[in-house]
């Protein structure tokens, strides 16, 4: 017997009858005799029924994917509508170059690269025989103007009980002169009444003049003793001055031997070290940097087009590229006056040759807490994502 397949496949083909609608478009469209017996077993077969666990299957995914559309499309109308980002964003710190402000020779490095190191801390130590030397000899200068200041008081005292010793010459001197003028002034009278003789007349005029002139004279020492009195005074004065000077240069000394003990000015990590051991550096010379962990900060450069929506104050989200899976807080600080291409060396010039627009970044300081940034996660140069909320009612960041 022949099966029934095997029969339709090898029997010969049915004349399938005509339709009216066939036989209008004509034989170009009619149907070929080979094709029509599978067509027919085709349309024939029914079709196959989805099983209830694919149904299953189906029905949840379409159910997750429309929760994700609507969770996804309430969290952007409620927050990310207000969210700002970018990835032209970088760790930047106030880095403090320290450099040397005496000349000499290294003599220590006292802390080890990329170490911490807080404020006032000793860094690098400079040999300091010739500054000690120096302090020595400013200090004995200082004794010695002070020795001569001291001398000069002498003298003022000297010339003062000279100055006393001439008032009393004068107070004699007047005395005497009183008297030869009253004893001139005796005689003059006998000799006119012819009761003294000459010579005695003339002796009295004699002691009379010779008085006046020790008073003059008495005068004049008074006055020369004074002078001297203000000369000394004067010279002392300069000796002060003098001492003044000896002084600033004492302290000149002992500050230069001070500076040859380079102290950190900030706590940081002490990195990027340009001298050795034994090495001769020169005044300003720059030894090492200092990264202070206090004062980290992060420049992030938004479009122009963004710029409306960011504000002072507002939170930010921020990523690190070296480690994703952390998330910081920081708050918008600061947005810089003008578009970075402002400050450059070069700033371009549209107003010659063919102009193309593109869009201009304007740079925001972010703040990051200071207990983050004294963790030192934030490295100086280190590139972020951030995220700005700029909703009315978000919360600063703290």
């Amino acid at each position: 017997m022949v099966p029934a397949d095997a029969d339709e496949s090898t029997a010969s083909p049915r004349v399938v009858p005509l339709s009216d609608e066939t036989v209008a478009r004509g034989p170009a469209t009619a149907p070929a005799p080979l094709q029509a017996p599978a067509a027919a077993s085709a349309a024939a077969k029914p079709a196959a029924p989805k099983s209830p666990r694919k149904k299953r299957i189906l029905l949840g995914i379409g159910a997750l994917a429309a929760v994700a559309a609507v969770y996804y499309g309430v969290n952007y109308y409620l927050v990310g509508r207000f969210i700002v980002s970018t990835d032209d964003a970088y760790v930047r710190a106030n880095n403090s170059t320290l450099g040397a402000r005496v000349a000499g020779h290294i003599a220590e490095i006292v802390p080890g690269d990329n170490t911490l190191v807080k404020a006032g801390q000793i860094l690098f130590k400079i040999d300091d025989g010739d500054y000690k030397i120096a302090v020595d000899a400013a200090r004995r200068k200082i004794d010695t103007q002070n020795a001569t200041i001291e001398r000069i008081g002498r003298q003022i005292g000297a010339q003062a009980s000279a100055v006393e010793q001439a008032q009393a010459q004068l107070a004699s001197a007047d005395a005497a002169a009183n008297r030869a003028q009253l004893e001139f002034d005796r005689q003059q009278t006998l000799s006119k009444q012819g009761f003294a003789s000459r010579s005695v007349y003339e002796t009295s005029q004699s002691n009379r003049d010779q008085t006046d002139a020790s008073v003059k004279a008495a005068k004049a020492a008074i006055d020369s003793a004074k002078s001297a009195v203000d000369v000394t005074k004067a010279q002392q004065q300069e000796a002060r001055a003098q001492l003044q000077e000896l002084r600033s240069s004492l302290d000149k000394a002992e500050r230069d031997l001070a500076f040859t003990e380079v102290k950190a000015p900030v706590d940081g990590i002490f990195s990027n070290r340009l001298v050795n051991l034994g090495d001769f550096i020169t005044t300003g010379q720059r030894l090492a940097n200092i990264v202070p962990l206090n004062d980290v900060y992060i420049d992030a450069n938004f479009k122009e087009t963004q710029l409306r929506r960011l504000k002072p104050g507002q939170p930010v989200s921020i990523e690190l590229d070296a480690d994703s899976s952390r998330k910081i807080e920081g708050t918008v600080d600061s947005l810089s006056p003008a578009a970075g291409a402002v400050f450059t060396l070069l700033p371009p010039d549209n107003a010659t040759g063919n102009f193309t627009k593109i869009v201009q970044r304007v740079p925001v300081r972010i703040r990051v807490p200071a207990d983050v940034a004294k963790q030192n996660v934030l490295r100086a140069g280190m590139s972020v994502y951030v995220r700005v909320n700029t909703k009315a009612d978000a919360a600063p960041a703290q």
